[in-house]
C-alpha cells in the first residue's frame, strides 16, 4: 500500500493523538515579587521564575491523565523579604490559590487559597530543580512538591469522597522528611497552622468531615446551583452546619476550619445573601462567627 506524504502525517497525528491529549495536572503561574531587595543581580528572581513554572507545570505529579483543559488553574505569588546572595537563601512569604470550575457556570470557586509567612529555601542561580519523593533534600522542590499535592488533593476531595487521600498523604510524607532542614516553616508543633501542622490535620481523621464538606459542598452543592439553586442552596447549609460543625467541635484549635472560612468567605455571603429561610441562615451565622468572628462583618451579610 502506497502512502502520500499528507496521509503519512495524517496517521502519525493520529496515532499520537491520545499522547498529545494528555497534560500535566497543573496550570500555574509564578511570581516573583522582589521589590524590597536592593543592590543585588535582579536576574536571579527571572531565573527562579522561570525554573518554578517549568518544574510546576512541566512535571506529571500523579499518574492520571488529564486533558489540557482539565489542568487545574493555581498561582504562587512569593514575595521575597531577604536574599542572601553569598549562600542562596531566601527568605520569603507566599500566597497560595487554587480554583476549580463551577459546573454549569461560568465562574470558578477557590479550592486553596494560604497564605505562608515562613516560605523560606536555598536557590542559586541556575540550580538544577530536581524532586524525587523518597529522596527529599532540597528546601525549594520540597515547598513546591508540598503545594503541588496539595492543590491536587484538595481539587480531587472536591470531586470524589476523599479523592485526595493518597496526594494529601504525600504532603505528611514531605513534611515528616523536612524536619532536618535549615529553614524555618516546617518544625513539627512549632505552629499549628505551618505547613507540618495543616498537611497533618488534612489527614486527622477528626477532621475527615472538613474534606467530606469538601466534596459536599462542591460537587452536590454548587455544581449543581445551574439546576435547581434552591435544593443545592440547601445540600450547602446541611453539609456547613453538620461537618464544619463536627471538624470544629473535633479539634476547636485546628486551623484547617478558620482557614475554609475564610477561603469561602465572600462566596457563602454570595450564596445566602438575600436568599434561603431566616432560621437556617441565623444557624449558619452563629457558626461561621464562633469558628472565625474576624470575619464578622460578612457573616451579617447572610442573614439579609
Amino acid at each position: 500500500m502506497r502512502y502520500t506524504l499528507t496521509s503519512l502525517a495524517f496517521l502519525l497525528l493520529w496515532t499520537l493523538c491520545p499522547i498529545l491529549c494528555q497534560a500535566q495536572e497543573l496550570d500555574a503561574v509564578i511570581e516573583i515579587n522582589s521589590q524590597k531587595i536592593e543592590g543585588t543581580n535582579k536576574s536571579v528572581f527571572e531565573t527562579l521564575k522561570k525554573s518554578l513554572t517549568e518544574f510546576v507545570n512541566d512535571r506529571r505529579w500523579t499518574e492520571m491523565t488529564y486533558k489540557q483543559k482539565e489542568r487545574i488553574k493555581c498561582t504562587f505569588t512569593i514575595i521575597v523579604n531577604k536574599y542572601t546572595e553569598s549562600n542562596g537563601l531566601f527568605e520569603c512569604e507566599c500566597y497560595v490559590q487554587s480554583t476549580r470550575p463551577v459546573f454549569n457556570a461560568a465562574y470558578t470557586t477557590n479550592i486553596l487559597q494560604y497564605r505562608d509567612k515562613d516560605f523560606n529555601f536555598r536557590y542559586q542561580e541556575f540550580d538544577q530543580l530536581n524532586y524525587d519523593d523518597e529522596h527529599i533534600n532540597n528546601t525549594l522542590t520540597a515547598l513546591m512538591a508540598f503545594y503541588c499535592y496539595m492543590i491536587i488533593g484538595l481539587d480531587m476531595d472536591a470531586m470524589s469522597p476523599m479523592g485526595g487521600t493518597e496526594l494529601l498523604q504525600k504532603c505528611v510524607k514531605i513534611a515528616n522528611d523536612a524536619q532536618s532542614f535549615d529553614v524555618s516553616g516546617w518544625k513539627a508543633f512549632d505552629d499549628a497552622a505551618n505547613r507540618f501542622g495543616i498537611a497533618n490535620d488534612w489527614a486527622l481523621e477528626a477532621l475527615a468531615p472538613l474534606r467530606t464538606l469538601q466534596y459536599e459542598y462542591h460537587r452536590k452543592g454548587l455544581d449543581q446551583m445551574a439546576e435547581n439553586a434552591d435544593e443545592a442552596r440547601n445540600t450547602i447549609t446541611a453539609s456547613i452546619l453538620k461537618n464544619l460543625r463536627d471538624a470544629w467541635a473535633n479539634k476547636p484549635l485546628g486551623k484547617l476550619p478558620l482557614f475554609w472560612t475564610e477561603t469561602k468567605r465572600d462566596e457563602i455571603v454570595g450564596i445566602y445573601k438575600g436568599k434561603g429561610g431566616s432560621e437556617e441562615k441565623q444557624e449558619l451565622y452563629k457558626l461561621l462567627n464562633d469558628i472565625n468572628a474576624s470575619q464578622n462583618n460578612y457573616w451579617k451579610e447572610i442573614k439579609n
